[in-house]
């Protein structure tokens, strides 16, 4: 009498087994592996490039990444916005950005930016390093009828346009500071990378 149906029946078992648990081994010597290749927090922290993806944002909305253990504001403007930014140049502290807060390959006009809808900014006051809060609406109750949109921050009162343009009367002395960073598609922008290296 013959046992081959038994054996090979076990020995599909045992193969099955064996592949199973080879695959599940190798994904986890895999998943270290290309774990590795992304920097460390340490590597971030010390200014590895961080990548955002702007493609979802709509007008008016913002989204922060963390660059360098900062917060780099990334905000979409709209049609009315832009226009605001250039109806209030006469109530800023440096509306051409003549005081160096910014690449030079970043235009020294009324959006401060690569692509005119796109503002990048380190959301840190220039007074004291506190974290104004993002003021989109136009003349909010608390903040006057002549508030088109910005940057508040509560600490001291410093006020900053769209921009990041600090307006005049504010204890900030500057305008908000612009990172380095370059554009890899028409969505995709990489903060701490300069666009003429890129």
């Amino acid at each position: 009498m013959s046992n081959d149906g038994v054996n090979k029946g076990r020995r599909r078992l045992l193969v099955g087994a064996t592949s199973a648990v080879g695959a599940v081994g190798a994904v986890g010597v895999a998943v270290p592996f290309v774990a590795s290749w992304q920097p460390s927090a340490k590597a971030r922290s010390a200014g590895a490039p961080v990548r955002a993806d702007v493609s979802k944002l709509e007008p008016g909305q913002q989204m922060v990444v963390k660059w360098r253990g900062k917060p780099v504001w990334i905000v979409r403007r709209g049609e009315e916005a832009l226009a605001n930014l250039a109806k209030i140049e006469d109530r800023l502290s440096d509306p051409a950005s003549e005081m160096p807060q910014q690449p030079d390959y970043i235009p020294h006009d009324s959006s401060r930016s690569l692509r005119k809808d796109i503002a990048v900014l380190v959301g840190i006051c220039t007074h004291l390093g506190c974290s104004p809060t993002y003021r989109p609406e136009v003349a909010p109750e608390d903040l006057g009828d002549d508030w088109v949109g910005g940057y508040y921050c509560p600490c001291h009162g410093s006020r900053f346009d769209l921009s990041g343009r600090v307006l005049k009367g504010s204890p900030a002395p500057s305008n908000l500071v612009i990172p380095p960073h370059a554009y890899e598609d028409e969505n995709v922008i990489i903060v701490g990378v300069d666009q003429e290296t890129a």
